[in-house]
């Protein structure tokens, strides 16, 4: 059933730690969506993943969306999300709505959410991958890098620079 309108106000983002109970249900999204990218990794492999990715601040860190408790959204900031591509550090990964409450904004307040969780850590760019949300990713000042081909699947390399404290115009 499709949330009521006044649960949508109601949506809040925090940083996910391991110890959440949370995690789990996480880390299942994650996997099921996915796990075609790493077809011999298992559930319970995944699940260690993810839960070192629950760091306390910066490079890694999961963020999750909540209506009251219930999980509705995830993203995370990352070290290394495309294994052939070590050049590219952090990366922007996991952005995932559950599919009633997509369309209300919440994947671009996660995304931003990630934004400034990596602008607060000094970092002036990052990327991500994806193969069927680059009109989201632009519409939030994220650019194409590039095309290509990852463990099978068409994605698009992108790329967001962040702008540093000192791009910021200070009052005179």
């Amino acid at each position: 059933m499709p949330p009521r309108l006044e649960e949508e106000g109601k949506v809040r983002l925090e940083r996910l730690p391991p110890s959440s109970p949370h995690v789990l249900r996480l880390a299942r999204w994650e996997f099921q969506q996915w796990s075609h990218l790493n077809p011999e990794r298992r559930l319970d492999e995944a699940l260690f993943c993810f839960r070192e990715q629950c760091g306390p601040g910066g490079v890694p860190s999961v963020f999750i969306a909540l209506c009251e408790d219930t999980p509705v959204g995830m993203a995370s900031l990352i070290a290394d999300d495309m294994h052939d591509r070590p050049d590219l550090t952090p990366w922007l990964a996991s952005v995932y709505v559950v599919p009633a409450w997509r369309g209300r904004g919440i994947a671009s307040r996660l995304v931003q959410r990630v934004e400034e969780e990596a602008k607060s850590h000094g970092i002036e760019q990052f990327h991500l991958f994806t193969s069927d949300r680059q009109t989201l990713y632009r519409r939030l000042g994220w650019h194409a890098l590039e095309e290509c081909v990852y463990r099978g699947e068409a994605v698009t390399l992108m790329v967001r620079k962040l702008p540093s404290t000192a791009d910021r115009s200070e009052p005179v």
